[in-house]
């Protein structure tokens, strides 16, 4: 079954709803900018039970409300008895960060071992797994350069998760435009003096990026089975708005979009 007939399947039957207050969260990839973001917004508004987070080594310093998970391989057998790990879970692939000692003790997927891991969280009893590429195409490893391997995605679209989504690099649309034609005049001006990097690479900030995330996280159980991809201008229209939710909303429900509001260049 290709990664069409799963995205087919999502707006077939609904996963009856359920409080994100009473869901357990995991993140693999908290080392990063963008996935100490994800922990930050995910254990800010104390939306979720319990927040986990998979990690190589004991952490020095303790974070309230984080629980650490200790994984050194992939391999090991499910126990039958042992309760899930998670409800869901959030890959975050990112670029390395040495802020501080303790980044070094939290698990960094590597993207070849996206369908291990995927595979590992499923048989632990994860029923909605996020796969989050970096929120910056210029932060991209090169074998994320062109998104995931397509055989890596139909491998973990084919674990059987009830809800997977693939979120990619934030990517302004190409046809944003002001309404004004002096703004257009002036946006191009400022585009001339910024040629030496491509609006396309100009990041966006992790945090926005991060809180749009932990937004699908909340609404995603009470949305459809199957398995979607959040395209790069959904990811970077999230991350002009204070609040997503509406828009998660929105595009979760197969409904009709807010419409985008480019941010003015500015000097």
């Amino acid at each position: 079954m290709t990664l069409i007939n799963h995205a087919l399947r999502a707006g077939h039957a609904r996963m009856p709803a359920a409080a994100a207050s009473a869901v357990t969260a995991l993140v693999a990839g908290g080392g990063g900018a963008l996935g100490s973001a994800v922990l930050e917004a995910l254990l800010a508004p104390r939306q979720f039970a319990h927040v986990r987070v998979l990690a190589t080594r004991p952490l020095h310093a303790a974070v309230q409300g984080l629980e650490t998970v200790i994984v050194e391989t992939f391999d090991d057998a499910l126990v039958p008895t042992e309760p899930p790990i998670a409800d869901i879970a959030l890959i975050v692939f990112d670029r390395k960060r040495h802020a501080n000692g303790r980044e070094l003790a939290f698990l960094r997927p590597a993207p070849e071992a996206l369908a291990p891991l995927a595979a590992w969280l499923h048989r632990r009893g994860v029923r909605a797994l996020i796969v989050v590429l970096p929120h910056s195409p210029a932060g991209l490893p090169d074998a994320l350069k062109a998104g995931l391997a397509s055989l890596d995605e139909q491998a973990v679209a084919a674990l059987g998760f009830e809800q997977l989504v693939f979120v990619r690099s934030a990517q302004p649309p190409s046809n944003i435009r002001a309404r004004q034609w002096l703004q257009r005049l002036a946006d191009g001006l400022l585009a001339q003096m910024r040629i030496m990097v491509a609006s396309t690479n100009q990041p966006v900030r992790a945090a926005k990026v991060a809180r749009f995330v932990v937004e699908l996280a909340a609404q995603l159980g009470a949305s459809a089975h199957g398995t979607r991809v959040a395209p790069p201008e959904l990811v970077w229209q999230a991350a002009q708005m204070r609040d997503p939710a509406a828009l998660v909303e929105a595009w979760l429900a197969a409904r009709e979009l807010p419409a985008i509001n480019a941010p003015r260049m500015r000097l």
